[in-house]
């Protein structure tokens, strides 16, 4: 059996038909599962409850962790330590291995050109010291011998029928698909990484079923030279066969529309990752597995095929 928390969103949904590759036997827990593949079993359940986490994780040789709280600064310090506390804990008692599906908000901001799985771990934000906690608190278990586990690290991602989870989708794919102003902040002159969701499942099932894998810390497979914001925003809108208008966002007007959205008042204190280059460096994954990642011209024109494809040619 091979588990997966959390898997409703995005990665938990690309995650859950790459394993397929391995097992015929996952199970699917959040708190309304709905099946991915024809033979999944789901288990709904509140995964911030210590007791539920423990009966989801029985019976499991692997679990996977996608969950992806509310993004909001008070419900990832009250919620992510915790839920981290009881996995560690369910799965030391099943003696079954851990797969943490995590960001780079920990690293040193003064390092993200060229970002390795040995860049500093140096949170500049309030969010990145919760991610940077609860990875170590894995590292330490792992460290000490109690566990078996390993940490998968993506960019920024992007991909197809993801739902408010990703600034591109937001901010750009969606803006350019109703003719509206696409959005971008910081800086549209600086390269900007993001890794294909497809390419993040699949490269996930295969480091949680690979034995050398774990133990360590990965940078799941991420299209090298990435775009500008302004590149970006140019090749969406070709692929979608409209206008390229962008505008970039201040940080006072951010603050202003986090008045009035609160996801915007969230994304303040992580400006930083777009006011410098952000280029992610997967090279040690896709030497140890002869992979070649997604192109980022391929990405955008399979997004515009599955979520927009009545868009194009339309003026």
């Amino acid at each position: 059996m091979q588990t997966i928390l959390g898997s409703g969103g995005a990665i938990g949904i690309e995650l859950a038909k790459a394993l397929t590759t391995y097992t015929t036997d996952i199970r699917l827990v959040s708190r309304n599962p709905k099946k991915v593949n024809e033979t999944d079993t789901l288990y709904p359940a509140d995964l911030l409850n210590t007791e539920e986490v423990q009966k989801a994780v029985q019976g499991s040789s692997v679990v996977y962790i996608t969950v992806g709280f509310p993004y909001d600064l008070k419900t990832w310090q009250n919620n992510w330590p915790k839920f981290m506390e009881s996995v560690i804990t369910a799965c030391k008692n099943e003696s079954c291995k851990l797969v943490f599906f995590d960001n780079i908000y920990m690293y040193d901001k003064d390092h993200l050109d060229g970002m390795t799985e040995e860049t500093p771990i140096n949170p500049p934000s309030k969010k990145g010291k919760v991610r940077a906690e609860i990875s170590k608190m894995i590292l330490e278990e792992v460290t000490a011998g109690n566990l078996t586990a390993l940490i998968a690290r993506s960019a920024d991602y992007y991909g197809p029928s993801i739902q408010n989870t990703s600034m591109l989708t937001e901010m750009v794919f969606k803006n350019l698909s109703k003719r509206k102003t696409a959005n971008w902040m910081g800086s549209d002159t600086l390269k900007h990484s993001f890794t294909y969701t497809p390419d993040a499942g699949k490269a996930t099932a295969l480091l949680g079923n690979t034995h050398d894998a774990y133990d360590q810390v990965w940078h799941l497979p991420t299209a090298a030279n990435p775009y500008t914001g302004r590149e970006w925003i140019q090749q969406t809108a070709i692929a979608m066969g409209v206008m390229p208008e962008h505008r970039v966002l201040p940080k006072f007007l951010i603050k202003i529309m986090g008045w009035f959205v609160p996801v915007m008042k969230e994304m303040v204190e992580m400006l930083y990752q777009y006011d410098r280059h952000y280029v992610f460096d997967s090279s040690k994954f896709e030497k140890r597995f002869n992979w070649t990642p997604t192109p980022y011209e391929k990405g955008i024109q399979e997004i515009v095929q599955i979520d927009y494809s009545k868009l194009k040619g339309k003026h």
